[in-house]
């Protein structure tokens, strides 16, 4: 690895899913995972073994079915955490046990550890790791605030206990850019041995400096950057990986440094990303936002006419971006659909595309315009396979006097049933038939509607996330009717809750460990 070559370490799957309610299912973190690897990620952190049994699987089978990237699990300073996570990532063809402990005043307090105590358990618990897998990272949680000399001490007992990797996380996003920088440098130059390991930087959003402080910390000689897709992660997020990115190759000039990343499959995977995980992405999200490459002022879109490079720093192609509106429509075929999918960087099996060619039919009937937006929703919307819970039919009776009333008509179980309910409004209404005919306690936690396109034909997109019981589910729907799209990601959460109960068991504790990220 060349000097300014930087490892792209993705947590989307581990710190990511830690977002309070981005829990993804099993088949959902194979898929991110798969996407992860084919683009390019050197190292995929995928899970806290320990933490469930779900976890625990999830790390095992994407340890079994990684082709290039790195496969980590991170591991509290245990011996029983860092067992269980050896088990988990001991068959992928690079595995790596990443284990930390928190070194700063307030995280020692938490174990109730002296300094000579932590310094002794970080010595005991790397050496055990080291023994068990040849690439080891070690951390020391809210590096940040810990104390200089005694940050410095337990970095180079770490790297003495056999760590090549060593991580400093800004765990609460409390440092700034010129702070970053500054200590990476004195621990690259001043801890023995620092030379012969990799230094890598993991910071939090809460100050909205965690690209920044990133970027300060390679320049500074960080090798690692530890970061999600579309920055998610617990409170304001962890650094964004598609803006790490795209700064080093938009502004080479300043950063020469280099990254495996396939920049130009970015923008499905945070399609993706935000779908399994109900957290959609802001308009103005910097590379992979709606708004990121749309200009609307006159003067902006007088430029862009003449020379796209005044007002775009970057092509949009770069990202994986089309902004051409589909040439296809109701007449159109399946090959020129699966074309376009291809165009647009997904691919899609034959089942899939069944499925998607035939609500693309649907909505070409009912749409004067289809645009490349309006199929990737269809994509983002697929069903899960086998559905419990179907929606047949729904109609709506509103007056500006009173309540509004659903007349719903609902597969259950391959049986169609109708209920009516009344609610105060359309949505409202539609939510409660549905629980007269699956009758459940699920806690309605988000409701979000946003436009695909522009238009009152324009499709609605529907994301809606449950809670029952401590299991968190997620549904998005697309439709041209809001109504339809809410009830359809209604029905596509609580079908999701049904599979999640039926793999844990009657009468079984669904409720997973909670850990404190890094």
């Amino acid at each position: 690895m060349t000097n300014n070559r930087v490892v792209i370490f993705d947590t989307t799957l581990r710190d990511g899913e830690q977002s309070p309610g981005a829990t993804m299912t099993h088949e959902e973190k194979l898929e991110i995972a798969e996407l992860l690897d084919d683009m390019g990620v050197d190292i995929i952190e995928a899970g806290f073994p320990i933490a469930s049994e779900g976890d625990f699987r999830a790390v095992s089978e994407i340890a079994e079915r990684s082709k290039s990237s790195m496969i980590c699990g991170l591991a509290r300073a245990q011996l029983p955490d860092i067992d269980r996570c050896w088990e988990a990532v001991k068959h992928a063809k690079q595995p790596r046990i990443h284990t930390f402990i928190g070194t700063s005043p307030l995280h020692r307090a938490i174990p109730n550890l002296t300094m000579d105590e932590m310094a002794e358990r970080i010595e005991q618990t790397v050496s055990h790791a080291r023994n068990l897998c040849d690439n080891v990272q070690w951390s020391p949680m809210d590096a940040t605030r810990t104390e200089w000399d005694y940050l410095k001490l337990v970095c180079e007992i770490a790297i003495k206990a056999g760590a090549s990797t060593i991580n400093i996380p800004d765990t609460v996003g409390y440092t700034a850019p010129r702070e970053s920088a500054e200590l990476i440098r004195r621990l690259v130059s001043e801890v023995p041995g620092g030379e012969d390991v990799i230094w890598a930087t993991h910071c939090h959003n809460d100050l909205g400096m965690a690209t920044a402080n990133s970027l300060a910390a390679v320049e500074a000689g960080a090798r690692q950057i530890e970061c999600t897709i579309n920055g998610l992660g617990e409170r304001a997020g962890n650094t964004a990986l598609e803006e790490v990115v795209m700064a080093m190759k938009v502004r080479n000039d300043i950063m020469p440094f280099e990254t495996g990343i396939d920049t130009r499959k970015i923008m499905h995977i945070s399609r993706r990303v935000a779908t399994v995980s109900g957290f959609n992405v802001q308009f103005n999200k910097a590379i992979v936002g709606k708004n990121a490459f749309a200009h609307e002022s006159g003067i902006h879109q007088d430029g862009m006419l003449k020379n796209a490079e005044t007002f775009e720093i970057m092509r949009p192609e770069d990202v994986g971006l089309s902004g051409t509106s589909l040439p296809l429509g109701k007449h159109s075929g399946r090959a020129a659909l699966r074309a376009k999918l291809k165009e647009l960087g997904v691919e899609v099996g034959d089942n899939q595309l069944k499925d998607i060619f035939v609500r693309f039919k649907d909505l070409a009937d009912r749409k004067k315009e289809v645009y490349d937006d309006d199929i990737l929703a269809l994509v983002s919307t697929t069903g899960d396979g086998e559905e419990h819970l179907e929606l047949v039919n729904l109609k709506i009776l509103c007056g500006t006097g009173g309540p509004a009333q659903a007349t719903l008509e609902m597969a259950v179980g391959g049986e169609d049933k109708t209920a009516e309910a009344q609610g105060d409004g359309p949505v409202d209404a539609s939510f409660k038939a549905i629980r007269v005919l699956h009758p459940n306690k699920a806690r309605l936690e988000i409701y979000q509607v946003h436009a695909v396109t522009a238009g009152t034909d324009a499709q609605a997109t529907v994301s809606v996330r449950l809670e029952e019981d401590g299991m968190i589910a997620t549904g998005q729907s697309a439709d041209t009717d809001t109504v339809v799209a809410s009830a359809k990601a209604y029905i596509q959460a609580l079908n999701r809750l049904i599979v999640r109960r039926e793999k844990v068991g009657p009468g079984a504790d669904v409720r997973e460990v909670s850990y404190k990220e890094h």
